[in-house]
C-alpha cells in the first residue's frame, strides 16, 4: 500500500512539473509579442489546462497500455519511470530547452521495465498492428512514439510554414499597425486553444501511469482490506482487449495539480521558445498558436501521446521560416533539436540505472 501511494505521489509531482515546465508551450508566443502580460498568460493557461485536461482519456489509455509489457511493471518499476522524466525535465528546464515530457515519461517506463525484465528486450512492445489496418491506432513504441514523433514536428512545420505564407500573400497590401491589433485580439484565441489542447495530451500521461500502477496495486492484494471510504483505489484490470477506463477522480486529481504547475510558470523555456529563438508578431504567434493546436488536436482525438514541445516548436521554427530562413537563430535550434534526440534514451538511462540501485538494495520485488 505505502509503494501504490509513493507512485501517486510522484507521478502527481511529475505532472506538476510537468505544468511549469511546458507552460511555454501555450503561452510563448503570446507574451513575446506582448498580447498579454507573463502574469495573464500563465493564469489563462493554467484555466485552460484544466479544462483539457479533462476532456477525453485516449492518450490516458494509451500510456496505460500497449507501451511493455504490463507482466513487469511494478510500483518500483513505475516510481523509476517518473523519476527518470522528473530529472531529465529537471535538467531540460535549468538549461531553457523545450524537451518533450512527453517522451521522457515514455523512456522512464522503457529503461524501467527493461531493468525489471533483466535486460530482456522484448518486454518493449515495440509494434503491434491494429486490427482495422490503420497505422495511428496500432500499439506498440514504433506506431505510438516514433512515428508520431518524425511526424508531428514535420506536420508542425510544414502547416506553420504554409499558414504563415497565406497570410503573408492575404495580408500584403494591410498597414503593419492593423495586422498588429487584428491578429493580437486573434491571438488570444489561438492561444487558449494551445493551452486546452495541451492539457488534452499531456495531463492524461500522468493519468495513464496513475491508473496503471492502482491496477498493478490491485493485481498484488495491496487494496483488499481498503476501508469503505478508499474502495475507490480498487481498479481491476480491463477485460482482454479491452481498454482501461479512466476514473473521474484520477482525471480531476491530474488536471488540478497540472494547473496548478502551469500557474508557477515556466520563464527559461519560455524566454527560448518566445524570444531566443525568431522574433515574433501577432500574426506570427496566431499562425503558430494555430498549427499547434490543431496537429495536437488530431493526435488527442486518435490517443496518440505526442509532444507538444515539438509540434508548437517546429510551429514556430517553420512560421519564422516563412518570414526568411536567416530570421531563425540555427544555434538555438539546434540545441534545442539535440534536446529531442536526446530526451528518451537519457530518460530511459536513468530509470533504468535507478531500478538497478533500487534491486541492489533488496527492494525491487
Amino acid at each position: 500500500m505505502t509503494l501504490i501511494l509513493t507512485v501517486i505521489i510522484v507521478a502527481l509531482v511529475f505532472e506538476y512539473i510537468n505544468g511549469f515546465h511546458d507552460t511555454a508551450n501555450s503561452i510563448a508566443t503570446v507574451v513575446s509579442t506582448k498580447v498579454l502580460t507573463p502574469r495573464q498568460a500563465v493564469f489563462m493557461a493554467a484555466v485552460t489546462n484544466l479544462i483539457g485536461a479533462l476532456w477525453g482519456t485516449a492518450v490516458a489509455k494509451t500510456i496505460s497500455s500497449g507501451l511493455v509489457d504490463g507482466k513487469v511493471v511494478t510500483s518500483q518499476v513505475l516510481i523509476c519511470a517518473l523519476m527518470g522524466a522528473i530529472i531529465w525535465n529537471l535538467v531540460t528546464w535549468w538549461f531553457g530547452l523545450p524537451s518533450s515530457s512527453s517522451h521522457a515519461l515514455v523512456g522512464g517506463l522503457c529503461g524501467g521495465a527493461l531493468a525489471a525484465a533483466h535486460d530482456n528486450w522484448n518486454v518493449i512492445v515495440w509494434s503491434l498492428p491494429a486490427a482495422s489496418g490503420h497505422w495511428w491506432e496500432g500499439k506498440g513504441i514504433l506506431w505510438k512514439v516514433i512515428v508520431p514523433m518524425l511526424l508531428s514536428p514535420i506536420l508542425g512545420l510544414l502547416v506553420g510554414f504554409v499558414i504563415m505564407g497565406v497570410f503573408y500573400f492575404l495580408l500584403r497590401h494591410w498597414r503593419p499597425r492593423t495586422v498588429n491589433n487584428v491578429f493580437g485580439k486573434l491571438q488570444l484565441v489561438s492561444s487558449a486553444g494551445m493551452g486546452f489542447m495541451h492539457g488534452t495530451n499531456d495531463a492524461q500521461k500522468t493519468m495513464g501511469i496513475l491508473a496503471l500502477a492502482l491496477v498493478t496495486g490491485t493485481k498484488a492484494g495491496a487494496f483488499d482490506n481498503l476501508p469503505s471510504w478508499l474502495i475507490f483505489l480498487h481498479t481491476p484490470e480491463p477485460a482482454k482487449g479491452q481498454s482501461l477506463e479512466i476514473a473521474t477522480w484520477i482525471k480531476m486529481t491530474c488536471a488540478i495539480v497540472m494547473a496548478a504547475g502551469t500557474a508557477a510558470g515556466g520563464w527559461r523555456i519560455i524566454k527560448t521558445l518566445g524570444h531566443k529563438m525568431v522574433k515574433l508578431q501577432p500574426v506570427h504567434g496566431f499562425a503558430a498558436e494555430t498549427t499547434g493546436a490543431a496537429v495536437i488536436a488530431v493526435a488527442s482525438h486518435w490517443g496518440i501521446p505526442v509532444s507538444t514541445t515539438h509540434i508548437i516548436s517546429s510551429a514556430i521554427m517553420g512560421v519564422g521560416a516563412a518570414k526568411r530562413l536567416n530570421a531563425l537563430r540555427w544555434n538555438v535550434v539546434e540545441r534545442i533539436l539535440w534536446a529531442w534526440v536526446f530526451t528518451i534514451p537519457v530518460s530511459a538511462l536513468i530509470a533504468y540505472l535507478l531500478f538497478r540501485l533500487v534491486a541492489a538494495t533488496g527492494n525491487a520485488g
